[in-house]
């Protein structure tokens, strides 16, 4: 595993999100699982390092 990932994002309200290059400036973020959900699908988790734009 690279130590320097890339992390894109396409969520635009997200304060880290540069919406131009679709990529989260943030150095790292924290992903945290979805209370009582074991689906085995992306919706499993959650990006907790969100925070609104505004």
């Amino acid at each position: 595993m690279e130590k320097s990932q890339k992390i894109n994002c396409t969520v635009e309200s997200c304060k880290f999100n540069d919406n131009e290059h679709k990529e989260c400036d943030l150095k790292a973020i924290i992903v945290t699982p979805v209370k009582e959900c074991n689906s085995g699908k992306p919706d499993e988790s959650k990006c907790s390092s969100y925070e609104n734009r505004t």
